[in-house]
């Protein structure tokens, strides 16, 4: 299996991306998420996982072990393929996809283009208890006991707001007994 790639940057898509390790160039497919954390560096190192089919040999990559672990569990649901799962870690971080699986939000992942209420449910229930079990590298303020600032993130996004910068602004404001609604107004001053 091949575990990660380091190389140069050849070709970078939202879909995929092509790295040249050692004179041989690896097309990878790709999240949104990853495209976006990568940047515009020239040397990368991206964590892989070789998906082998009767008809394709496919190569998904991510920006951290985070990611590719989310994809890993997500890919053991019935119903779920690889396709499937990139395009839940395109739409949702994999820290908003374990707190959804934990607060058992099946409007959030049913809202994923292509995820229907039963397999939103069984996503649910197939991982819940893995969920508990996944370590996020950074500080999250959006966990289970902080669903305001959750919902505040999604009505931000869903106002047409980057991702990444409501997320900076929910952050700024920090911990606090705000409402939703609160939370909004000032992340809206700050944005």
């Amino acid at each position: 299996m091949i575990g990660q790639l380091k190389g140069r940057l050849i070709e970078k898509n939202p879909t995929d991306l092509v790295i040249d390790c050692g004179g041989v160039g690896y097309e990878v497919k790709i999240s949104l998420n990853t495209f976006t954390s990568l940047g515009s560096e020239e040397n990368i190192r991206i964590y892989t996982k070789l998906v082998v089919r009767e008809d394709a040999q496919i190569l998904y990559g991510f920006a951290d072990t985070v990611e590719r672990e989310m994809f890993n569990h997500l890919v053991s649901v019935s119903g779920i393929g690889p396709n499937t799962a990139m395009l839940m870690l395109s739409s949702l971080l994999p820290e908003e996809i374990a707190l959804a699986i934990q607060s058992e939000d099946v409007v959030t992942i049913q809202g994923i283009k292509g995820i229907g209420g039963k397999t939103a449910q069984r996503v649910i229930i197939d991982l819940k208890d893995k969920m508990t079990k996944m370590v996020f590298s950074n500080e999250n303020i959006f966990n289970s006991n902080n669903t305001n600032q959750f919902d505040a993130l999604n009505a931000l996004v869903s106002l047409g707001f980057d991702k990444k910068s409501a997320e900076k602004a929910i952050n700024k404001i920090g911990l606090g007994e705000d409402s939703v609604e609160q939370l909004i107004k000032k992340a809206l001053k700050i944005l």
